[in-house]
């Protein structure tokens, strides 16, 4: 189809759209604005019906109390027309007079042994009638019967008497009386005046709000129906009242109190009724009922009183669609000449722009062809001209960006699969290759390996030099790894932050296993940054295709888990995945979920092992350990669950645990000492990720158990110090100034530097237990534990022994001036109750 007729069916249909919206947007407003209406006209309705309720209620009420007085006044004449004894009464009497006072009938009521009757009556169905299980009303003639005041809630009390409630007769169901009880002693009968029927409605017959609601709905086009419901009752089954063999249901209870019920859906129209009553909100739904469409409208009235009621209103919700449908036509007939006009109209105008676009047309057809040579010339200065220079630039840059587009297209691909630091392959390529390993092997029957290596403790460099040198650092570290793949096909990628991953096949596994040793050994010899030399280790784990796994995450999981069970081994280590990585770990995740319940149900103990002065053979002071034994898992070790702790944050609250329970117990234990206790507890380095808040804290616990900084010890390894050290560091001068002391714990086995020593803020050294146990009764293999003391006695710093087992080991130490010491030798470990014991024994 040519654009001259494309242009004038767009302006056309353009046309018509407008038009159609404008019609449903006013078939819409005048949706709105009649049902806005009619809701406003049942908000009237609805108020005005509400009103008359109110006023018949009203009304009826002082219309009742009225009739409650005159029937007193009634029961006064009668009862001066009367003997005193009920006996000397005929109902032809009591006929004759309700005719003379004008009332409809008159009851005596007297008491027998255990029930109050009716013993005289001008209505026979009243005569012999039991009145002991009518409630209130039975409470009212005892108390009638006793001269004292009638305090039952329903009804109007006088001196001497009391009237009921308007109600349905028991004794005639098919009467509605209105009842006087008068009893002044002077008689042994309460005298009973009552009005029936349309003596006592007949107020609300003339009043009541049933006739405004016949005006409604004759009035009114729309309306069908009006309702007042009783929400007590509605919908619920029928509470049928049985006293003195008839059967009937009071006016309260009544399900619709006033109207009519024709445009019935009862189970909808109950719920409703219950949930306006509880929101306080008007609630409608549409439906088709009795073969019309109605909207039924349910408004609270007095929700929030204990005499609440709802209002329902049934209206003609057809009136309103009839009359939309005949807006809608008229809007249909008025639119059709319009639509002739214009399309007309738009044929006319599209011939004057069409010749142009297809001379446009076919020069931009020539520049798809990849013709970019003659320009397009067109004698026009609207934008039909401009269009055309356009497109006369457009070719001339179409032929610069073909040019540029394969060189675009290189880098693009390069980006995505290289890692913008090292330039070495990224996580998404290995992906990619990995899933093609597996199709080729499942097809070949080869094998591959995946190696996973991740810089051991790389966030410290990071801290420590910035991330610029750490970035350099893995630059150097690539070319490390890169240089180690002599063999096979491997494909070298990084992850990111510090972890690459290696993709190897065409190689054994004893080849594979030597080429990850060889990277490992190349990672761990010195860098060069900017002249100084910087020394990392790496920790690598092997997963191989098929042995362990035959899928990616698999692989990539197994992998990981053996490379973390090699930095569990200190780093610096290949470890080639097995079942027991996975035990292991399963054992440790089954150790961390105990661990976090007993922290938590405070199942851990604090042990205590004594600090000796050997020479004096006194207790100078206690070392807090942490046991635990789980009802699943037994006695777990120190080392097992310290180890987990460290590795999920544990740490911080069982640490807390050691501190307040040791500190408590200790201060306990110097209220009766002369000589003071101190108290040794050991910190992790997790710890000092965090330095300030942990100096904070420690003071903290020691002034709220009142244990004074110079008899608390803090034992720290050497591997503490080696990170994040300026930070450990200054933490460390701070506790040592609040007057605590600092001990090096397993002094020997870790990176045991001079330096350090001399200039960093240590008390105490204590000497590992190996070397103490590696000491023969003969004295030989005592070399270190000697060079330990001669080298604490030269840095002016106390020192200890740990694992002291042997009396010939005992003696050794003191003979070198070491007095100091722990060990079996002394005591084990021991609860706080049994180093109480320990402590009256020595």
């Amino acid at each position: 189809m040519s654009i001259k007729k494309k242009l004038s069916l767009i302006f056309t249909s353009l046309v018509l759209c407008i038009l159609i919206a404008y019609s449903t947007l006013h078939y819409v407003r005048s949706k709105e604005q009649l049902i806005n209406f009619s809701e406003k006209e049942i908000e009237l309705i609805i108020q005005e019906v509400s009103y008359q309720v109110e006023n018949s209620k009203n009304g009826a009420q002082y219309v009742e109390n009225i009739l409650g007085r005159e029937l007193r006044t009634a029961a006064i004449a009668i009862q001066n027309s009367l003997p005193a004894n009920h006996e000397d009464v005929t109902n032809e009497q009591l006929v004759q007079l309700a005719e003379e006072l004008m009332i409809s009938h008159i009851t005596l009521l007297a008491e027998t042994d255990d029930d109050i009757i009716g013993v005289k009556s001008s209505d026979p169905h009243e005569i012999d009638m039991s009145t002991k299980e009518w409630e209130f009303w039975y409470h009212a003639f005892q108390q009638l019967f006793a001269l004292t005041p009638v305090d039952v809630d329903e009804g109007q009390a006088l001196p001497n008497y009391w009237t009921g409630p308007i109600e349905v007769a028991a004794s005639n169901p098919d009467h509605t009386d209105k009842w006087g009880y008068y009893h002044d002693g002077s008689t042994n009968y309460i005298i009973n005046p009552y009005l029936r029927d349309n003596q006592v409605l007949d107020y609300e017959k003339r009043f009541g709000p049933a006739i405004v609601m016949d005006r409604f709905k004759k009035k009114l086009e729309g309306v069908l129906e009006l309702t007042v419901f009783n929400p007590k009752n509605f919908g619920q089954e029928t509470e049928i009242v049985h006293k003195n063999g008839n059967s009937f249901v009071r006016i309260a209870d009544q399900p619709i109190w006033y109207g009519t019920y024709e445009y019935g859906n009862q189970p909808v129209d109950a719920e409703l009724v219950q949930n306006v009553l509880k929101t306080g909100e008007s609630e409608y739904y549409m439906e088709e009922i009795n073969g019309t469409m109605v909207k039924k409208t349910f408004v609270p009235i007095d929700a929030d009183t204990d005499d609440p009621y709802v209002i329902g209103l049934a209206y003609d919700y057809s009136l309103i669609q009839k009359e939309l449908k005949a807006e809608l036509l008229q809007h249909v007939l008025f639119s059709i000449p319009f639509i002739l006009v214009v399309f007309l109209t738009s044929l006319v105008f599209s011939r004057s722009i069409t010749r142009p676009i297809g001379t446009i047309v076919e020069k931009v057809n020539e520049i798809a062809q990849g013709k970019f040579s003659e320009n397009l010339i067109l004698n026009r200065k609207d934008e039909l001209g401009h269009l055309a220079q356009n497109v006369n630039a457009l070719s001339d840059s179409l032929q610069c960006y073909v040019t540029d587009l394969k060189k675009s297209k290189e880098v693009i691909q390069y980006q995505a699969y290289h890692d913008p630091l090292t330039g070495v392959w990224n996580r998404r390529y290995f992906q990619e290759e990995l899933n093609r390993r597996i199709e080729r092997a499942k097809e070949t029957g080869a094998i591959f390996a995946v190696l996973f290596i991740d810089i051991d403790r790389f966030k410290d460099i990071n801290d420590t030099l910035g991330h610029a040198k750490g970035d350099q650092l893995l630059k150097l570290i690539s070319e490390r790894i890169e240089g180690g793949l002599t063999k096979g096909n491997c494909v070298f990628t990084r992850q990111g932050g510090d972890e690459f991953v290696l993709l190897c096949s065409e190689l054994e596994k004893e080849e594979i296993m030597a080429m990850a040793e060889k990277i490992v050994t190349a990672i761990n010899q010195p860098f060069l940054l900017d002249g100084n030399e910087v020394y990392i280790s790496a920790s690598c784990g092997i997963s191989l295709y098929p042995e362990h796994a035959e899928d990616t995450d698999s692989l990539m999981v197994y992998a990981d888990g053996a490379m973390y069970a090699a930095k569990r081994q200190e780093g610096n280590k290949v470890v080639l995945y097995n079942e027991e990585i996975n035990k292991e770990k399963n054992e440790r995740l089954r150790i961390e979920a105990r661990l976090r319940k007993a922290i938590k149900n405070k199942k851990i103990e604090v042990y205590y092992q004594p600090k000796i002065d050997a020479r004096a053979d006194k207790v100078m002071g206690v070392e807090a350990l942490l046991r635990w034994t789980d009802e699943e898992l037994g006695f777990v070790s120190p080392e097992k669950f310290i180890s987990v702790a460290e590795e999920t944050g544990l740490i911080h609250p069982l640490w807390e645990t050691a501190m307040k329970q040791a500190c408590t117990q200790v201060t306990k234990w110097n209220e009766n000492r002369d000589e003071p206790l101190s108290l040794a507890v050991n910190f992790s380095a997790k710890q000092f990720q965090d330095p300030c808040s942990l100096v904070n804290r420690v003071k903290e616990i020691l002034s709220d158990f009142s244990l004074a900084p110079a008899y608390f010890e803090v034992e720290i390894t050497e591997s503490t110090l080696l990170f994040n050290s300026k930070e450990t560091i200054r933490a460390l001068k701070d506790l040592q100034e609040y007057g605590i002391s600092i001990s090096i714990d397993d002094f020997g086995t870790g990176y045991s530097s001079l330096s350090y020593l001399k200039k960093l803020p240590i008390n105490c050294l204590k000497i590992d237990r190996s070397f103490i146990q590696d000491i023969r009764e003969d004295e030989s293999q005592s070399e270190i534990p000697e060079t330990i003391i001669n080298l604490a006695r030269g840095l002016r710093l106390q020192v200890i022994a740990e694992g002291v087992e042997e009396e010939y080991q005992k003696e050794f130490l003191l003979k070198n001036d070491c007095c100091h010491m722990q060990g079996y030798l002394f005591s084990k470990p021991l609860c706080g109750s049994d180093l109480e014991q320990f402590l009256i024994g020595r």
